[in-house]
């Protein structure tokens, strides 16, 4: 049987974690840039979705889709995929793979036209190798105790964190001169996501040899942990210059309505530490919320300006996705003086990420099926 996945850019790390649980049971992956027989696997988000959707009605072959947009919206996708994988795809995948070689039914986390049987597990990271011959980041955490009201990563992956030994990180972290972790938030590894364990962390960063960028992309952190204790270890063991975390909005009422667990005093207190210490602070921003009013949104523009300042800042433009508390909601417009503030300072290389095209957003980003 021969199995295939669909090359996606946004889901690099997706196959590398997914090829290695599948070749733990004796399953190949190989690439390719269509659909072939006899299995091919996409993992999709809600953006490029749109784009691979004719091609999977069309497949002369199997189609087994997962990603976040398929698991949100698993009854819509199975009706053109023969087979959706829900959620965390380590052990389903692998498992569905043997039914369709053996002629059974698919197992539970997966969604056909005929209906769906949630799964009856949570993965163990520790039990699945991070990558093995399809090198990828290494992920330390999934899951995340916080309820963002716009994000996907609690409802896909559980609000209970769970980690990574430090043997194992260590293990494949020593294929990589640049070390660098997929994590929902970098500094609450080893611990609830709410009370820090900054001694679990410390121990995981001397642990490592070579260049650790940690608090940086993809595994960036919350402005509320930054603290001196943070800042001084990451000076200490590290090789990065900037940390990278997440205000998205200047305003602690529409923080409130995000449930976003912080303040807008924690986001300043967070960028003057990593000024006072020499680490260029990189904060994300978003833009056109739901429930945002004009002050609001010229609250978060005050942010923005000061925090291009002294460092960089990454702008979004809200966007409703599936599966989260504000999937209904409509992007409010923004105002004239907010597009112009925004179109000098990106003139002047101030602020990245894109405030009119969801693309832009989107495609940086890695998926799990």
């Amino acid at each position: 049987m021969k199995i295939y996945w669909r090359h996606i850019p946004q889901a690099n790390n997706s196959f590398a974690a997914l090829a290695a649980a599948c070749e733990v049971h004796g399953y190949d992956l190989e690439a390719t840039d269509g659909p072939l027989p006899d299995i091919t696997i996409y993992s999709i988000n809600s953006i490029n979705e749109r784009i691979y959707r004719d091609e999977i009605v069309g497949a002369d072959c199997i189609t087994i889709v997962g990603g976040p947009h398929a698991s949100a919206c698993y009854r819509e996708v199975a009706e053109y995929a023969d087979y959706v994988v829900v959620g965390e795809g380590e052990y389903t995948l692998p498992a569905l793979l043997s039914a369709i070689e053996e002629g059974r039914d698919p197992p539970p986390g997966v969604a056909t036209a005929a209906g769906y049987t949630p799964a009856r597990h949570t993965v163990l990271l520790d039990g699945y190798p991070p990558f093995s011959r399809i090198k990828g980041f290494v992920e330390i955490t999934r899951g995340c105790p916080f309820s963002c009201g716009y994000c996907q990563t609690p409802r896909l992956f559980g609000r209970c964190m769970r980690h990574r030994s430090i043997d194992e990180i260590v293990r494949y972290a020593s294929r990589y001169r640049d070390i660098r972790f997929v994590t929902p938030n970098a500094f609450a590894y080893g611990s609830d996501g709410v009370h820090l364990r900054l001694d679990k962390v410390e121990r995981l960063l001397r642990s490592l040899k070579g260049r650790v960028y940690f608090g940086t992309f993809p595994g960036e952190v919350r402005p509320e942990c930054i603290s001196q204790q943070s800042v001084e270890l990451v000076l200490d063991t590290c090789a990065n210059t900037r940390l990278h975390f997440g205000a998205q909005s200047g305003s602690d009422r529409v923080l409130r309505h995000l449930h976003r667990g912080h303040t807008v005093e924690d986001v300043v207190r967070a960028f003057d530490l990593c000024r006072e210490h020499g680490l260029v602070p990189v904060v994300d921003f978003i833009l056109g919320l739901p429930f945002e009013s004009d002050d609001d949104q010229r609250a978060t523009l005050d942010l923005v300006k000061m925090v291009t300042r002294g460092g960089k800042a990454h702008i979004h433009y809200f966007m409703p996705l599936p599966g989260t508390p504000l999937q209904n909601a409509r992007p409010r417009p923004l105002l004239p003086e907010t597009k112009k503030v925004l179109g000098k300072l990106a003139l002047d290389g101030r602020i990245t990420g894109s405030w009119m095209d969801h693309e832009i957003r989107f495609f940086r980003r890695t998926s799990h099926l």
